[in-house]
Protein backbone atom coordinates (compact mmCIF):
# COMPACT_ATOMS: atom_id res chain seq x y z
CA UNK A 1 0.00 0.00 0.00
CA UNK A 2 1.03 3.96 -0.13
CA UNK A 3 3.17 5.01 2.55
CA UNK A 4 3.56 8.80 3.40
CA UNK A 5 7.27 10.39 3.93
CA UNK A 6 7.42 12.81 5.90
CA UNK A 7 11.22 12.16 7.33
CA UNK A 8 14.21 10.62 6.25
CA UNK A 9 14.15 8.71 9.37
CA UNK A 10 10.73 6.87 7.88
CA UNK A 11 12.69 5.39 5.03
CA UNK A 12 14.27 2.25 4.58
CA UNK A 13 17.90 1.86 4.79
CA UNK A 14 18.31 1.10 1.13
CA UNK A 15 16.09 3.74 0.02
CA UNK A 16 17.62 6.29 2.16
CA UNK A 17 20.86 5.67 0.28
CA UNK A 18 19.45 6.84 -2.77
CA UNK A 19 18.12 9.57 -0.93
CA UNK A 20 22.24 10.40 0.01
CA UNK A 21 22.82 10.07 -3.77
CA UNK A 22 20.84 13.63 -4.18
CA UNK A 23 22.69 15.51 -1.31
CA UNK A 24 25.05 16.98 -3.80
CA UNK A 25 24.21 20.61 -5.24
CA UNK A 26 25.66 24.04 -5.67
CA UNK A 27 28.01 24.83 -3.71
CA UNK A 28 26.43 28.06 -3.25
CA UNK A 29 23.42 26.47 -1.58
CA UNK A 30 25.78 24.81 1.02
CA UNK A 31 25.81 27.21 4.09
CA UNK A 32 28.20 26.07 6.45
CA UNK A 33 26.27 28.74 9.10
CA UNK A 34 23.42 26.91 9.28
CA UNK A 35 22.49 26.07 12.43
CA UNK A 36 21.53 22.26 13.21
CA UNK A 37 19.08 21.24 15.36
CA UNK A 38 19.32 18.73 18.13
CA UNK A 39 17.88 15.93 16.32
CA UNK A 40 20.09 15.29 13.52
CA UNK A 41 18.37 14.12 9.94
CA UNK A 42 20.02 14.10 6.97
CA UNK A 43 18.52 17.46 4.99
CA UNK A 44 18.22 17.76 1.12
CA UNK A 45 19.42 21.33 0.13
CA UNK A 46 21.52 22.45 1.51
CA UNK A 47 22.87 19.87 3.45
CA UNK A 48 25.20 19.57 7.05
CA UNK A 49 28.90 20.57 6.42
CA UNK A 50 30.93 17.74 7.12
CA UNK A 51 34.46 19.75 7.42
CA UNK A 52 36.96 18.85 10.23
CA UNK A 53 36.98 21.70 12.42
CA UNK A 54 40.37 21.50 12.46
CA UNK A 55 40.54 22.39 8.68
CA UNK A 56 38.01 25.11 8.14
CA UNK A 57 39.47 27.04 11.04
CA UNK A 58 43.08 26.80 9.70
CA UNK A 59 41.68 27.65 6.31
CA UNK A 60 40.01 30.62 7.80
CA UNK A 61 42.95 31.85 9.33
CA UNK A 62 45.08 31.88 6.43
CA UNK A 63 41.88 33.54 4.13
CA UNK A 64 42.03 36.38 7.09
CA UNK A 65 45.81 37.18 7.97
CA UNK A 66 47.83 35.68 5.33
CA UNK A 67 46.64 36.13 1.39
CA UNK A 68 49.61 38.34 1.38
CA UNK A 69 51.94 36.18 3.28
CA UNK A 70 55.01 35.45 0.83
CA UNK A 71 56.14 31.99 0.42
CA UNK A 72 53.14 30.44 2.90
CA UNK A 73 53.37 26.74 2.78
CA UNK A 74 57.19 27.01 2.03
CA UNK A 75 58.66 29.17 4.67
CA UNK A 76 59.61 27.10 7.81
CA UNK A 77 57.09 26.33 10.85
CA UNK A 78 57.88 26.50 14.65
CA UNK A 79 57.76 22.89 15.79
CA UNK A 80 56.70 23.02 18.76
CA UNK A 81 53.93 25.69 18.30
CA UNK A 82 52.26 23.42 15.74
CA UNK A 83 52.67 20.53 17.70
CA UNK A 84 50.81 22.28 20.88
CA UNK A 85 48.30 22.97 18.21
CA UNK A 86 47.75 20.12 17.19
CA UNK A 87 47.45 18.41 20.33
CA UNK A 88 45.25 20.95 21.69
CA UNK A 89 42.87 20.04 18.64
CA UNK A 90 43.29 16.37 19.00
CA UNK A 91 41.69 16.54 22.53
CA UNK A 92 38.83 18.39 21.46
CA UNK A 93 39.15 21.69 23.20
CA UNK A 94 38.00 24.96 21.00
CA UNK A 95 41.01 26.29 19.24
CA UNK A 96 40.73 29.90 18.42
CA UNK A 97 43.21 30.98 15.97
CA UNK A 98 43.74 34.89 15.44
CA UNK A 99 46.10 36.97 14.80
CA UNK A 100 48.66 36.07 17.78
CA UNK A 101 48.97 32.42 15.78
CA UNK A 102 51.77 32.58 12.82
CA UNK A 103 50.59 32.33 9.43
CA UNK A 104 52.98 29.54 9.12
CA UNK A 105 52.75 27.56 12.16
CA UNK A 106 48.67 27.43 10.93
CA UNK A 107 49.67 26.18 7.48
CA UNK A 108 52.32 23.72 9.00
CA UNK A 109 49.44 22.49 10.94
CA UNK A 110 47.03 22.18 7.54
CA UNK A 111 49.34 20.34 6.01
CA UNK A 112 50.61 17.49 8.62
CA UNK A 113 46.29 17.43 9.21
CA UNK A 114 45.74 16.22 5.12
CA UNK A 115 48.95 14.27 5.17
CA UNK A 116 48.80 12.03 8.34
CA UNK A 117 44.64 11.57 7.62
CA UNK A 118 44.46 7.53 7.74
CA UNK A 119 43.45 7.14 4.69
CA UNK A 120 43.82 10.27 1.95
CA UNK A 121 40.85 13.11 1.59
CA UNK A 122 40.75 11.41 -1.99
CA UNK A 123 40.41 7.40 -0.73
CA UNK A 124 43.41 5.17 -1.78
CA UNK A 125 40.27 2.86 -4.23
CA UNK A 126 40.02 6.12 -5.94
CA UNK A 127 43.66 7.10 -6.62
CA UNK A 128 44.12 5.42 -9.89
CA UNK A 129 40.95 6.91 -11.22
CA UNK A 130 41.86 10.24 -10.18
CA UNK A 131 45.36 10.06 -11.61
CA UNK A 132 43.94 8.79 -15.19
CA UNK A 133 42.70 12.02 -16.13
CA UNK A 134 46.07 12.95 -16.15
CA UNK A 135 46.07 11.89 -19.64
CA UNK A 136 42.73 13.83 -20.89
CA UNK A 137 42.13 17.19 -22.00
CA UNK A 138 39.07 19.49 -22.38
CA UNK A 139 35.64 18.67 -21.28
CA UNK A 140 36.11 15.49 -21.24
CA UNK A 141 38.88 15.45 -18.40
CA UNK A 142 36.70 18.23 -15.83
CA UNK A 143 33.31 15.33 -17.14
CA UNK A 144 35.34 12.30 -15.73
CA UNK A 145 36.87 14.47 -12.48
CA UNK A 146 33.29 15.28 -11.67
CA UNK A 147 31.57 12.18 -11.81
CA UNK A 148 34.64 10.87 -9.85
CA UNK A 149 34.42 13.79 -6.94
CA UNK A 150 30.57 12.68 -7.01
CA UNK A 151 31.71 9.10 -5.65
CA UNK A 152 33.51 10.64 -2.65
CA UNK A 153 31.98 10.27 0.72
CA UNK A 154 29.83 13.03 1.98
CA UNK A 155 32.61 14.23 4.45
CA UNK A 156 35.90 13.78 1.91
CA UNK A 157 33.69 15.51 -0.96
CA UNK A 158 32.86 18.37 1.41
CA UNK A 159 36.60 18.63 2.99
CA UNK A 160 37.65 18.64 -0.79
CA UNK A 161 35.43 21.35 -1.69
CA UNK A 162 36.89 23.71 0.98
CA UNK A 163 40.37 22.96 0.39
CA UNK A 164 40.13 23.73 -3.11
CA UNK A 165 38.12 26.50 -2.37
CA UNK A 166 40.65 27.91 0.36
CA UNK A 167 43.48 27.42 -2.27
CA UNK A 168 42.15 28.87 -5.21
CA UNK A 169 42.23 31.75 -3.66
CA UNK A 170 45.47 31.92 -1.75
CA UNK A 171 46.73 31.41 -6.19
CA UNK A 172 44.28 34.78 -6.61
CA UNK A 173 46.71 36.39 -4.26
CA UNK A 174 50.15 35.24 -6.07
CA UNK A 175 50.86 38.46 -7.89
CA UNK A 176 51.50 41.75 -6.36
CA UNK A 177 48.78 44.29 -6.91
CA UNK A 178 48.07 47.92 -6.67
CA UNK A 179 46.32 49.52 -3.62
CA UNK A 180 43.61 52.54 -4.49
CA UNK A 181 46.53 54.71 -2.82
CA UNK A 182 48.91 53.12 -5.42
CA UNK A 183 50.78 51.49 -3.08
CA UNK A 184 51.97 48.03 -3.56
CA UNK A 185 50.25 45.04 -2.55
CA UNK A 186 53.01 42.08 -1.92
CA UNK A 187 51.73 38.73 -3.56
CA UNK A 188 52.13 35.03 -1.61
CA UNK A 189 53.81 34.09 -5.04
CA UNK A 190 51.68 30.57 -4.33
CA UNK A 191 50.22 30.19 -7.63
CA UNK A 192 48.21 27.02 -8.44
CA UNK A 193 51.33 25.04 -9.86
CA UNK A 194 52.86 25.47 -6.61
CA UNK A 195 49.73 24.75 -4.32
CA UNK A 196 49.38 21.87 -6.61
CA UNK A 197 52.86 20.68 -5.99
CA UNK A 198 52.87 21.23 -2.10
CA UNK A 199 49.13 19.64 -1.78
CA UNK A 200 49.39 17.08 -4.38
CA UNK A 201 50.99 14.15 -2.70
CA UNK A 202 48.85 14.74 0.77
CA UNK A 203 45.54 14.84 -1.21
CA UNK A 204 46.04 11.95 -3.83
CA UNK A 205 47.71 9.31 -1.64
CA UNK A 206 48.63 5.40 -3.12
CA UNK A 207 49.39 4.09 0.54
CA UNK A 208 48.23 4.74 3.98
CA UNK A 209 50.06 7.12 6.06
CA UNK A 210 53.31 5.42 7.65
CA UNK A 211 53.50 2.87 5.43
CA UNK A 212 56.60 1.59 3.92
CA UNK A 213 56.94 3.70 0.99
CA UNK A 214 54.64 5.80 1.36
CA UNK A 215 55.80 9.02 0.60
CA UNK A 216 57.78 7.59 -2.38
CA UNK A 217 56.27 7.58 -6.14
CA UNK A 218 57.49 7.51 -9.43
CA UNK A 219 58.10 10.23 -11.73
CA UNK A 220 54.90 10.10 -13.59
CA UNK A 221 52.45 9.45 -10.61
CA UNK A 222 54.06 12.76 -9.04
CA UNK A 223 53.27 14.96 -12.26
CA UNK A 224 50.03 13.26 -12.98
CA UNK A 225 49.10 14.05 -9.18
CA UNK A 226 49.87 17.62 -9.47
CA UNK A 227 48.53 18.30 -13.13
CA UNK A 228 45.16 16.44 -11.78
CA UNK A 229 45.04 18.61 -8.25
CA UNK A 230 45.84 22.00 -11.25
CA UNK A 231 42.45 21.21 -12.22
CA UNK A 232 40.60 20.85 -9.54
CA UNK A 233 41.76 23.84 -8.24
CA UNK A 234 40.82 26.17 -11.19
CA UNK A 235 37.97 24.48 -11.71
CA UNK A 236 36.49 23.19 -8.48
CA UNK A 237 33.10 25.64 -8.69
CA UNK A 238 31.70 23.70 -11.41
CA UNK A 239 33.31 20.51 -10.70
CA UNK A 240 31.24 20.35 -7.43
CA UNK A 241 27.71 21.18 -9.35
CA UNK A 242 25.41 18.95 -10.32
CA UNK A 243 23.62 19.79 -13.77
CA UNK A 244 19.65 20.06 -13.80
CA UNK A 245 20.02 17.39 -16.81
CA UNK A 246 21.72 14.94 -14.17
CA UNK A 247 19.65 15.39 -11.41
CA UNK A 248 16.49 15.55 -13.95
CA UNK A 249 18.21 11.94 -14.82
CA UNK A 250 18.21 10.93 -11.26
CA UNK A 251 14.88 11.99 -10.43
CA UNK A 252 12.97 9.84 -13.22
CA UNK A 253 14.49 6.55 -11.89
CA UNK A 254 14.04 7.40 -8.58
CA UNK A 255 10.29 7.70 -9.86
CA UNK A 256 10.23 4.51 -11.60
CA UNK A 257 12.31 2.49 -8.67
CA UNK A 258 11.07 4.74 -5.20
CA UNK A 259 7.88 6.62 -5.67
CA UNK A 260 8.18 7.04 -1.68
CA UNK A 261 11.22 9.38 -2.45
CA UNK A 262 9.67 11.55 -4.87
CA UNK A 263 6.72 11.98 -2.41
CA UNK A 264 9.45 12.97 0.36
CA UNK A 265 10.94 15.69 -2.20
CA UNK A 266 7.85 16.80 -2.77
CA UNK A 267 7.30 17.69 0.75
CA UNK A 268 10.41 19.00 1.41
CA UNK A 269 10.08 21.69 -1.50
Amino acid sequence: GAMSVDSITDLSDNTSKLLEALQLSHPYELDPRRSVGKKKMLSLNPITWQVPRIVDRCCKHIETHGLQTVGIFRVGSSKKRVQQLREEFDRGLDVFLDEHQSVHDVAALLKEFLRDMPDSLIPREHYAAFLSTASMEGPGQLATLQLLLFLLPPCHSDTLHRLLRFLSKVARHAKSSWGPDGQEIPGNKMTVSNLATIFGPNILRKEKAGEKDAGAMNFEDSTAIILVLQRLIEHYQTLFMVSPEMQHDVLRRLFQTDPDVIDYLLRRK
